[in-house]
């Protein structure tokens, strides 16, 4: 996939110096540079095999024994 971008001088100019450090062609750069930033920002959610899961036929839900568990004694994080 081609895209154009549109950088201003000056972060054009340090992608340019850096291009020179690195040895790297600018495309690997800001390839590499994407490939993290998305990375690092992943939409975390459950898998679908969670998100439909129904229980099991036979087992009641923990949501139905609820009502007869006892608070604790004492905060535990206190």
């Amino acid at each position: 996939m081609n895209i154009n971008i549109y950088l201003e001088n000056s972060l054009a100019k340090q992608l340019k110096d850096h291009t020179k450090l690195a040895g790297k062609p600018r495309n690997a750069i800001i390839r590499e540079a994407i490939k993290e930033w998305i990375e690092h920002h992943q939409i975390k959610q459950w898998p679908k095999s969670v998100l439909n899961y129904k229980g099991c036929s036979g087992i009641p839900s923990f949501e139905s024994s609820r009502k007869d568990l006892l608070p604790p004694n004492e905060d535990p994080f206190a």
